[in-house]
């Protein structure tokens, strides 16, 4: 495969796997990822292996976010999100976000994330 092909196929690969978040499919969203998948959420907390990203799916993602991916840029085995996210707690209150997420990727798998993650200013 092409270096364009396999960044074509990466950034398609993260469009899926984020759509499947979107409707509240973990399981389909953790095929795309490697089974010691890295999860590094800057300021907050790392989290190793696919059973650790499935539980704090599970408590973090009552409702499914809602995404709105602004850039989408990749190179090589990086593909970068840039955008807002929505999460909705239990009590039905939502948290407005702005994230850039740098994805690594290893054999067309999600296999490194480092998140960045800041709450929306309220104007």
């Amino acid at each position: 495969m092409t270096d364009t092909n396999k960044t074509e196929a990466n950034k398609a690969t993260l469009i899926s796997a984020n759509a499947a978040i979107s409707k509240g499919d973990f399981e389909s969203f953790l095929i795309h990822c490697t089974e010691d998948t890295t999860w590094h959420m800057l300021g907050d907390q790392t989290l190793t292996g696919k059973e650790a990203v499935r539980k704090w799916m599970k408590e973090t993602y009552v409702h499914p976010p809602k995404f709105n991916v602004s850039n989408l840029i990749a190179e090589d085995d990086f593909v970068v999100a840039i955008g807002k996210i929505t999460l909705t707690d239990q009590a039905g209150q939502e948290t407005h976000s702005l994230y850039s997420d740098v994805w690594k990727f290893k054999a067309g798998q999600l296999a490194e994330l480092r998140a960045y993650v800041v709450e929306s200013p309220k104007n």
